[in-house]
């Protein structure tokens, strides 16, 4: 259910193969993450002036904030190619043995997905990247030896959005470590406007704002956003999209002020109404809205947390005052069957 929504943090299919265009290839076109981006610059002027590789870099934060924009940024600013895998494609260490053998000097390796990397394949990422050096084990038994091979000097670039996944040793080999957080309003709008003028699509700053506001901080929703409220604007409108166009769209796409999509409100909505506002565990919160716990748990719950429409407790999942007055139920009824009157 979730990789169909229109607010869904996580790319859809049909993004896959998208103009690639709106992606900034510079440091100084990235918009946010402000402290990350003077860090990072630091360390690509100090490698690239004493004409080493970067130290491995490890990114993480919720899906659509742009890890993997930043990585293709490193690559452009270090003046490297960039090679993209991501932890589910490697099955096998002769998998990625293969891709460190390939691996040109000062090339940037990324792996998305790599808390996804099997233990074993682990195993071989240790030594390529503290000492730039493949194990290779021939034979098997008391016959079996150890070859090293060699590799060029490279970096690793790896984005994972549960870094509490990744094993102690592997999170311990990256000598830089960022996490990227949700987006502002004014950062959103930034994007808003820049993929805008991409795609030639004229815009006023109260419709970017409007954008932005329900974009969930997350630049790729703001980009998918304000792509269906183009469609809109063109079918319905003059093609400008201002606020009442944008307000009008939105509202058809039923995704409200906070950003929320029928499916957030279904999840509050039965907290609220079949468990009385909560405490509910999460197994059975998941199956009355029939998603998969794992799914409430990465893809729902991280924003209504973030804007204060649900809490987490010991003995579960509860929805806030903000969650009751937000769906337009008088906060504290026990059956949420009296309305507020707005």
């Amino acid at each position: 259910m979730s990789e169909e929504r229109l607010v869904s943090s996580l790319a859809l299919n049909e993004e896959e193969n998208t103009d690639t265009s709106l992606r900034p290839l510079k440091l100084n076109d990235y918009i946010g993450q402000e402290k990350i981006k003077e860090n990072i610059n630091i360390f690509i002027s100090a490698a690239k002036g004493r004409e080493e590789s970067l130290d491995h870099v490890l990114l993480s934060g919720p899906p659509g904030l742009g890890k993997t924009t930043l990585a293709v940024i490193i690559a452009n600013e270090m003046g490297k190619p960039i090679r993209k895998t991501s932890g589910p494609a490697i099955e096998r260490p002769g998998d990625l043995a293969a891709i460190l053998t390939n691996l040109e000097p000062g090339e940037i390796l990324f792996i998305d997905e790599i808390h996804r990397l099997h233990r074993s394949i682990e195993e071989i990422v240790y030594p390529a990247m503290e000492d730039f050096a493949l194990d290779i084990v021939i034979g098997k038994g008391p016959a079996a030896r150890t070859l090293r091979i060699d590799l060029p000097p490279f970096t690793l670039i790896g984005a994972t959005t549960r870094p509490g996944l990744l094993s102690s040793p592997l999170r311990d080999r990256f000598g830089i470590s960022s996490r990227l957080d949700y987006y502002n309003e004014k950062e959103l709008m930034g994007i808003v406007k820049r993929a805008a003028n991409i795609l030639s699509i004229e815009i006023e700053l109260e419709g970017a704002s409007e954008i932005a506001k329900r974009s969930r901080g997350t630049p790729r929703i703001a980009n998918r956003l304000l792509k269906r409220v183009r469609d809109y604007a063109m079918v319905k409108a003059s093609g400008l999209i201002n606020k009442d166009v944008t307000v009008k769209a939105l509202e058809l796409f039923e995704i409200d002020k906070y950003g929320l999509d029928n499916v957030d409100r279904m999840i509050l909505d039965s907290i609220i109404v079949k468990f009385g506002g909560g405490p509910v565990g999460l197994d059975t919160l998941a199956a009355s809205v029939s998603e998969e716990s794992d799914t409430i748990t990465d893809v729902y719950e991280p924003f209504l947390l973030k804007v204060g429409l649900l809490q987490k407790t010991p003995r579960g999942r509860i929805a806030t005052e903000l969650a009751y007055k937000h769906l337009g139920y008088k906060a504290g009824s026990k059956y949420a069957n009296q309305l507020f009157d707005e």
